[in-house]
């Protein structure tokens, strides 16, 4: 047996223990209620032994196990207070740090990909990473013209790891389902599997952010660096100064850093598509720097949905409109023109827009308070296989074209949510979003 098989079954097993550690924790947990301990106090051990295996496992794999992590962080305010709680600092944790590689390795990497005389153009590099995720680790380094850079370096073996990972985790997502209760895993593994490719592209992901600069270049408000130099895995940028990420915010900043952050936030993601044709669509607050300036940087455009249109579907903005009216029959036809009511499906016009409530309701007020207590509400009622608003959910629809935006809006309300910011989200989807002016 090679090394990387060896490596893959390794991996493999790690990811397999996940629901069998579970599994062994409730079965002792069911000896100790037998034994005359609280069942909540039983349930809080098992729930915070069972966050940091799942969380050390997944940050200590990168890949996939790592990027599956990052995008269930991002649900944090999904999930019921009582396992939020334990889990939230593990959650957070895979939001902005993941363990380094040696400097060596990131050296001959430097070599292969962008010659020999590499340190004649990148004059300068620290011994170790300011940053390091799913595949990749970022150093400072110091371009030959002056300018400080970020070079990212993509981890050896990430390919394989990356899609071993996710076809690991695509065949224990129904057992390790008690992990996470309430959030169908199986479309969230699927999401990143179709993404692999893009994400370790990063001659792609260059040409990504090459276009969100030029964009965003004079903009007042949002910060995206400039691309520097680009390798098969390494890619060097332009250096933001922060000192830390929306993950900071979220943990300890004030009400007016949230708001404000937030707001920035919202802008960002609505305002890129129609300056660049493209959404980012890895909204982790990972990848959203606060500057001292009060600016926000955003970067890591390794997964952006290239829109048809040049910008998001004029259709989402009426109908979000026409929802916010009340006007239910004609969202109901609205929703069918666009595919997502197939034909012969009968459903109660009221019901759908109650379903959808969590994209409408922010749009009604001038400025919309979101917190991790309306996420849960909605959440909780829209999973709920009782409620009317889960049997609307399985006659709808999601066409193709929408499923990354989708996608996309779900993790951007998980974060506004994290953030507990208000924003004025109706001003910014009239401003931004083709049709809901109109």
């Amino acid at each position: 047996m090679t090394e990387l098989p060896r490596k893959a079954v390794a991996r493999t097993a790690r990811l397999a223990a996940l629901p069998i550690g579970y599994a062994g924790r409730s079965a002792l947990g069911l000896g100790k209620r037998i034994g005359g301990k609280p069942a909540e106090a039983v349930m809080s051990e098992i729930q915070q032994r069972t966050a940091e295996q799942l969380f050390r496992t997944l940050g200590e794999l990168k890949g996939g196990a790592m990027k599956f992590g990052q995008m269930l962080s991002v649900m944090e305010s999904a999930f019921p207070e009582e396992m939020a709680g334990p889990y939230r600092e593990h959650l957070t944790l895979l939001q902005d740090a993941a363990p380094p590689m040696p400097t060596s390795t990131v050296r001959e990497i430097l070599a292969a990909d962008l010659g020999a005389d590499w340190q004649e153009r990148l004059v300068w590099l620290d011994g170790g990473p300011t940053a390091a995720a799913s595949i990749g680790q970022v150093h400072r380094g110091r371009w030959v013209d002056g300018r400080d850079v970020a070079v990212k370096v993509q981890y050896p073996g990430a390919g394989d790891a990356l899609r071993s990972d996710l076809r690991a985790i695509a065949r224990v997502a129904r057992t390790a389902a008690p992990l996470v209760p309430g959030l169908d895993l199986k479309p969230l593994v699927e999401e990143l599997q179709a993404r692999a490719a893009d994400e370790l592209d990063y001659a792609l992901e260059a040409s990504a952010q090459r276009a969100f600069a030029e964009a965003f270049r004079d903009d007042p408000a949002i910060v995206v660096p400039d691309v520097v130099a680009v390798g098969p895995t390494t890619l060097v940028t332009e250096w933001l100064d922060s000192p830390a990420s929306l993950a900071s915010v979220i943990a300890t900043g004030s009400q007016e850093d949230r708001d404000h952050y937030g707001e920035l936030f919202v802008r960002f993601l609505f305002s890129g598509p129609a300056r660049t044709g493209m959404l980012h669509a890895d909204p982790h607050p990972g990848n959203y720097r606060v500057l001292p300036d009060g600016r926000l940087g955003v970067l890591d455009f390794g997964a952006v949905a290239r829109l048809p249109d040049q910008g998001l579907p004029e259709a989402m903005g009426r109908l979000l409109r026409i929802a916010a009216e009340g006007d239910e029959e004609r969202f109901v036809d609205g929703l069918r023109d666009e595919g997502f009511i197939k034909e012969r499906i009968q459903v109660d016009a009221g019901q759908v827009l109650d379903y959808l409530a969590p994209f409408v309701e922010p749009t009604k007020v001038e400025r919309f308070r979101f917190s991790r207590e309306w996420m849960r509400t909605q959440f909780a009622r829209v999973n709920d296989p009782r409620s009317q608003a889960y049997t609307v959910g399985m006659k709808l629809n999601l066409p193709p074209s929408y499923l990354l935006i989708h996608r996309t809006w779900i993790a951007g309300l998980g974060v506004l949510c994290q953030l507990e910011c208000e924003a004025p989200f109706r001003q910014i989807l009239t401003e931004s979003l083709p049709g809901f002016a109109d």
